[in-house]
C-alpha cells in the first residue's frame, strides 16, 4: 500500500495539508499500537508496521520536497540515491555563487531566494495541478530537474549556515 492509498487521498505533489492532518489524527487512533495490548502477536506487529508507515508517509507528506521526491520515485522517474547530472548552465551559476560563498564567506540571502523562485516558477503550473494519469512523464521529468537543482541550493544554504556558525 502507498502512502495515498493508506491516507485514502488522491496522488498529488502537492498534499492538502489539513486534510492530512484530519486523517493522520485518524489513522492514529485507528492504528496505534496501545490499542491493540490483547491482539495476537502476529496483529501486534502488522499494527505496529502500519503504524510506522501512517509516521512515515505523514512525515513525507509535510515536506513539499519529501512528496515529490516520493511521488518520482514511485513513478519509477527516479532512484533512491540517485546520481542525477544537472544541466551545465546551472552547474556554473552555482559554482560562481560557491565562489562568491568562498571569497565573501556568505551569498546573500536574496540571491538564493531569487533563483529558487525562478525554479519553481517553471514547474508551479506542474506542482500546482498534477493530475494522476493526466500529467505528462515529461512534465515530472521537469520535476525531478526542479527537485535536484533546489536540492543543490539547499547545500549551499546549508554550507553557509556552517560558516555563519562558526563566527
Amino acid at each position: 500500500m502507498n502512502y495515498f492509498e493508506l491516507f485514502e487521498i488522491p496522488v498529488s505533489l502537492k498534499v492538502d495539508k489539513g486534510r492530512l492532518a484530519l486523517k493522520y489524527f485518524e489513522l492514529q487512533k485507528k492504528y496505534h499500537p496501545d490499542f491493540y495490548t490483547h491482539a495476537s502477536e502476529a496483529e501486534k506487529a502488522a499494527v505496529l508496521d502500519t503504524s510506522s508507515l501512517v509516521n512515515r508517509a505523514f512525515k513525507t507528506f509535510q515536506n513539499t520536497d519529501e512528496t515529490l521526491k516520493y511521488v518520482l520515485l514511485q513513478k519509477g522517474l527516479m532512484q533512491e540515491d540517485e546520481k542525477y547530472e544537472l544541466p551545465p548552465d546551472f552547474l556554473m551559476e552555482m559554482m560562481e555563487l560557491n565562489e562568491e560563498l568562498t571569497d565573501n564567506g556568505s551569498v546573500p540571502d536574496e540571491s538564493l531566494a531569487a533563483i529558487e523562485n525562478d525554479l519553481y516558477e517553471k514547474v508551479s503550473t506542474i506542482i500546482e495541478n498534477y493530475a494522476e494519469g493526466v500529467t505528462s512523464k515529461e512534465a515530472m521529468l521537469q520535476v525531478k530537474d526542479y527537485y535536484y537543482k533546489k536540492k543543490y541550493l539547499q547545500r549551499i544554504r546549508e554550507r553557509i549556515r556552517n560558516i555563519a556558525s562558526r563566527f
